[in-house]
């Protein structure tokens, strides 16, 4: 049995999250709400304002939603992304990670979660999204062509793909189920460009993955899945967390 051995740049998760975190670069504006849904008053802790003042370290132009906010936003909101905090905290420790939204409502990323212990509520929210923005303050940085992917780059163990055989071996998690959707038909998707990559879609048409290119041929990211596309034999195998099992799909691509 031959084996190829494709040694991917980044760890499946890792390379997911700068992937994401890339796509995030392109967008040069951000709306942050002024009420988050788990306090009851506007900037309340100053928990909005602190948000925008950081994401603005990262070059983005960053407005609260209450302000004026320019002429190419008003006429497309899809031109930004909607940032949030969310609230995760218990009885002993304030828990806060930071979201971002399309305008369609879909979260396209959100921060490790951060975390605070002081007592007074103004200082352990503002710690906790001091942290959540420290997990991804190093890769954010707006860039109006964001051409590549972050240049953080992690050695990894090796993806191995059987070519007489529709296996993937993905490195191991604990208490994660291999599932295998063998098809018995194909489905066709039409690859469209877009930066860094493609999107995928089906005759609907509707967009089915978003994937983005790495430096091994004829593997991709998808970037809305946690999971990686692939070429074997004369198949694209598609294979993604969903529920916390690994779901294995075949695809025709037509690019």
């Amino acid at each position: 049995m031959i084996k190829k051995i494709i040694l991917v740049a980044l760890l499946l998760t890792n390379y997911v999250l700068k992937a994401q975190i890339t796509e995030i670069n392109t967008y040069k504006y951000l709306v942050v709400e002024e009420k988050f849904d788990f306090l009851k008053k506007s900037d309340q802790y100053k928990t909005s304002s602190l948000t925008k003042f950081l994401l603005k370290k990262n070059g983005f132009q960053v407005f609260l939603e209450n302000e004026k906010l320019p002429e190419e936003i008003i006429k497309n909101k899809c031109k930004s992304l909607s940032i949030s905090v969310q609230d995760e905290s218990n009885m002993l420790t304030v828990k806060s990670k930071i979201i971002f939204k399309d305008c369609y409502g879909k979260i396209v990323f959100s921060t490790d979660v951060g975390k605070s212990k002081q007592k007074e509520y103004q200082k352990a929210y503002q710690e906790a999204i001091r942290k959540a923005y420290n997990t991804i303050s190093e890769d954010l940085q707006y860039s109006n062509n964001a051409k590549k992917l972050n240049k953080t780059v992690e050695k990894v163990a090796p993806i191995e793909i059987e070519n007489d055989a529709t296996v993937v071996k993905l490195p191991a998690q604990k208490g994660k189920k291999l599932v295998q959707e063998n098809l018995n038909t194909t489905t066709t998707l039409y690859a469209q460009p877009k930066l860094n990559g493609f999107q995928l879609i089906n005759t609907k048409p509707e967009v089915v993955f978003t994937i983005l290119k790495t430096n091994v041929e004829k593997v991709y990211i998808i970037s809305n899945r946690n999971g990686i596309l692939y070429q074997n034999k004369d198949n694209w195998v598609a294979e993604y967390y969903d529920k916390g099992v690994i779901i294995q799909e075949f695809y025709q691509i037509k690019f």
